[in-house]
């Protein structure tokens, strides 16, 4: 089964700008704003998400990218975690955090790096933004600021392609490989 694109360059482009200014308009302003990147994809939304604020309001909004792979609660399944590097370019301390990831799907990533924040201080607040929320949670977490709900079957993955990884701007539903079978 060939990739389903459900957005485009620019329909991700308004998605973010809209993220942009709701996450402006719910903090009154920017002032003790951080984002916070989910390695890997989260980091350029949340990069693309700062630039756009500072375009429209002016104000640099600082950037940091987390690695959760050692907070992951699947790391006991015997899977080996890449560790990427965690960079916070300030305190979190009495700052509102917003997570910034890619895809939303069962909340244990998400999960994952709320402990990693809390571990590094106590932050005013902790907010959400997702590009894309396919539903299907496991935990009760809810983003705040959502590009796109794109309700999926299991047998489904979300493709977030973007030019800073990939080449080209896109969001695509593609049909997920089955597992192996292992045998005793």
């Amino acid at each position: 089964m060939p990739d389903k694109v459900i957005l485009h360059a620019e329909d991700l482009r308004r998605a973010l700008t809209r993220i942009a200014h709701e996450i402006v308009e719910r903090n009154r302003g920017t002032e003790g704003l951080l984002f916070v990147g989910l390695h890997s994809r989260g980091v350029p939304i949340a990069q693309r998400l700062a630039q756009t604020i500072k375009e429209v309001e002016g104000a640099q909004i600082p950037v940091g990218a987390l690695d959760i792979s050692l907070y992951r609660d699947d790391i006991s399944k015997g899977a080996k975690p890449v560790v990427r590097r965690t960079d916070i370019p300030s305190d979190v301390t009495d700052k509102n955090i917003v997570l910034i990831d890619d895809v939303l799907f069962t909340g244990r990533s998400i999960r994952a790096a709320m402990d990693a924040i809390m571990d590094m201080g106590r932050p005013r607040s902790i907010q959400l933004a997702v590009l894309i929320d396919r539903g299907h949670r496991e935990l009760p977490i809810r983003p705040d600021y959502v590009g796109r709900n794109l309700p999926t079957g299991r047998t489904e993955a979300v493709a977030v392609r973007l030019k800073e990884m990939d080449g080209r701007d896109e969001v695509a539903i593609v049909k997920k490989e089955p597992a192996a079978e292992t045998r005793p």
